[in-house]
């Protein structure tokens, strides 16, 4: 049965490590594209982010599915002559080195295009591919910091925080899908290649474009949205809850038993909790410490108030409702066991033992993609004896 995944038949070419980059090919793997991952001998650093399980990290699993691996030394003739075969009849190329470094190795855009006039080169990077910080090294959390987003999440003292996730790297892996993903029809409609620059510093800044409109606006003063919002405290936990309309704070206010608060003068309209937000929130707070989660739950859910308990992810995983529409799936890998793995919003669940659901090793198809792109049999063996070639046997 033909494969009528929007992507099939388009070869990715994947020099890309971390969480960013691997993560936007990811995406196109998953829609129907062979991605090729080149990786060094001694692997993509994301496999080693956190705790490490063989050549298995939780980052490395999470955004590595439905890619083959090929390990090469570059630094060797032979292997980076692979690569640039490789590179040179792929449809699409990403790369995730500091700027500079790709043409070093003769696979800059220009030197691929050369060879595939309608390649759709995608460069990811921290800053850039040009103004002064272009070779300044980064990371998420600095990215975090530089983009103002710890600004706005700023602990009990004030202090800016940073979110514990990496966050920025994970949407510029759905910005760098979307914009690959456009050129490809781009290119089909119109026949052109494009060379994309997806940098983390612009995905952070797009991710927070209403906060940063909303800074200039207001002199730089975070505003509150709604009131109440937030995480109240309970008498046995969080519960989180949203009154955005005029009718979820009547509804919280008799839902807490404190009808007066509604013709009260300080709260009486949307402007005047806003501004009293604070004083609003200490009142509901005292309120709220009075029952259990559960029972705020469901006395919020029936008023038609938005909440939600503030759960942990054993919480979340165990949620009935989570199982009922196929959120996670559960996969089992090489030395790690059986992990949950989300599924994708617009994609069908994972099936365990597809190829969707499988993350290479180091090099565990370096010899098939070698010989498809035309190595026999004895020259993979030289590649692999010299040290060229890494594999996993």
């Amino acid at each position: 049965m033909a494969d009528e995944r929007p992507f099939a038949g388009l070869r990715v070419f994947d020099a890309t490590q971390g969480v960013a980059g691997p993560h936007g090919t990811m995406l196109l793997g998953l829609h129907g594209a062979d991605v090729v991952k080149l990786e060094p001998l001694e692997g993509d650093w994301g496999r080693f982010i956190g705790r490490t399980y063989g050549d298995y990290s939780a980052h490395g699993l999470a955004f590595n599915r439905a890619k083959r691996s090929i390990a090469l030394d570059l630094k060797s003739d032979d292997g980076l002559a692979a690569a640039q075969k490789l590179a040179f009849e792929a449809d699409i190329v990403v790369e995730s080195f500091r700027p500079g470094i790709m043409e070093r190795f003769g696979l800059g855009y220009e030197q691929v295009k050369a060879h595939k006039p309608d390649v759709i080169y995608c460069s990811v990077s921290g800053f850039g591919q040009s103004g002064p910080y272009r070779d300044v090294k980064t990371s998420d959390s600095i990215i975090q910091a530089f983009s103002g987003l710890m600004t706005i999440n700023k602990d009990g003292h004030g202090v800016p925080q940073r979110l514990g996730i990496i966050a920025i790297d994970v949407m510029t892996g759905l910005y760098q899908f979307q914009a690959v993903s456009a050129a490809v029809l781009a290119r089909f409609r119109f026949g052109r290649g494009a060379h994309i620059d997806c940098n983390m510093m612009q995905a952070a800044a797009a991710f927070q474009s209403a906060k940063i409109i909303e800074h200039v606006l207001e002199g730089g003063e975070p505003q509150v949205l709604f009131a109440p919002i937030g995480t109240m405290p309970t008498a046995d936990g969080y519960i989180n809850i949203s009154a955005v309309k005029e009718e979820h704070y009547r509804a919280i206010c008799h839902a807490l038993d404190r009808p007066d608060l509604i013709e009260d003068p300080r709260f009486k309209d949307r402007p005047e909790r806003l501004a009293r937000a604070d004083e609003l929130l200490a009142i509901v707070h005292i309120e709220t410490r009075k029952k259990s989660t559960e029972e705020w739950a469901k006395l919020f859910t029936d008023a038609g108030i938005m909440n939600a308990p503030v759960y942990d992810y054993d919480h979340f995983l165990n949620d009935p409702h989570v199982a009922d529409v196929g959120g996670v799936s559960q996969l089992n890998f090489d030395g790690v066991g059986e992990i949950p793995m989300a599924n994708y919003p617009g994609l069908p669940p994972i099936e365990p033992g597809s190829p969707d659901a499988a993350v290479p090793h180091i090099g565990e198809h370096s010899r098939d993609i070698l010989a498809e792109a035309g190595y026999d049999a004895n020259a993979i063996d030289a590649m692999v004896n010299s040290g060229a070639v890494g594999v996993h046997d």
